[in-house]
């Protein structure tokens, strides 16, 4: 239990205020947890549970957070019981004035974006892909961006912050994409050069080649959503249209997120599917996400064209 309050003290602090993976039991450093995360989406921390757990931990949790003396401490502690079919959401006290059943406005990296902290499932910001969102913020200038998969667009709001000559964001979600509309007016970043396409990727290759070609395409899809798309089956088929869609030295970032496969199964589909793409590095997961075995938590590869 100890090890838990070490890491929320110290992911705390280095927190600053912004968005942040307070514990990661997911990654199998600590026995015992491993079904369990807290994430800060400040002013609120969220502890979220894979499975039952008892209930002795979630008061020793409670009391820990009431007691935190931090300039960063949250102002309402929820449990999402992911595991549950119903009930998931318990919210154990709010301090603040904050609505919590309303979208909240979050930061990462100076930029702002719309969270729903009570949402059963994703809350509107993936954490772990942080690091990447950095690397694209700093590598965007003058480039024109194809992010697949979008979500919120927060690939599209670093690019834009970055100096990108414009995006293209799809995804079927058009919800999603309302939201990312949002994430670039939170930013007072223009959308006159920034497309939000909702459609189904697998119509619309011809659509995004007469968009194109782009410097920087980057694909962050699901690792498994029925009826939509299946890492196993899918990754190939994307993988076969980036030749015709990326331009000479133009860069790709791969992302993957499915402990079953690991970073050799995107180098082999892109030997397998478009041989012109050269490796060039690994971008680091955040030191806030620390996992055993690299291999089976987020892998995030760049590659380039020519």
């Amino acid at each position: 239990m100890q090890a838990i309050f070490d890491s929320i003290s110290t992911q705390l602090d280095l927190s600053a205020g912004e968005v942040r993976r307070l514990f990661h039991g997911r990654g199998r450093c600590y026995p015992g947890y491993e079904q369990l995360v807290i994430d800060l989406l400040p002013p609120v921390a969220i502890i979220r549970l894979f499975s039952e757990h008892p209930v002795e931990l979630i008061e020793a949790l409670n009391r820990y957070f009431q007691q935190l003396q931090s300039p960063f401490k949250p102002d309402a502690l929820v449990v999402q019981h992911r595991y549950r079919r119903e009930n998931s959401i318990e919210v154990l006290w709010n301090t603040g004035d904050e609505a919590l059943d309303q979208r909240l406005m979050v930061t990462e990296l100076g930029l702002k974006y719309v969270v729903q902290p009570l949402k059963n499932q994703n809350s509107g910001l993936f954490l772990d892909m942080r690091e990447g969102r950095r690397w694209v913020k700093q590598n965007s200038q003058g480039k024109r961006v194809l992010n697949l998969f979008s979500y919120t667009c927060g690939f599209s709001v670093v690019a834009m912050a970055g100096g990108a000559e414009g995006v293209v964001n799809l995804d079927m979600s058009r919800g999603a994409l309302s939201s990312g509309r949002q994430n670039h007016r939170l930013n007072q970043l223009s959308v006159e050069r920034v497309r939000f396409l909702g459609h189904d990727l697998f119509r619309s290759w011809g659509k995004l080649r007469r968009e194109g070609p782009y410097n920087l395409v980057i694909i962050d899809p699901p690792s498994f959503q029925r009826g939509s798309f299946v890492a196993t089956d899918d990754y190939r088929k994307v993988l076969k249209r980036l030749p015709d869609l990326t331009a000479d030295k133009g860069e790709v970032l791969l992302c993957l997120n499915y402990p079953q496969l690991g970073s050799d199964f995107l180098m082999q589909l892109v030997k397998d599917c478009c041989p012109e793409f050269s490796f060039c590095e690994r971008i680091a997961n955040p030191d806030d996400f620390p996992d055993r075995d690299p291999e089976q938590s987020l892998k995030v590869l760049l590659f380039k064209k020519g």
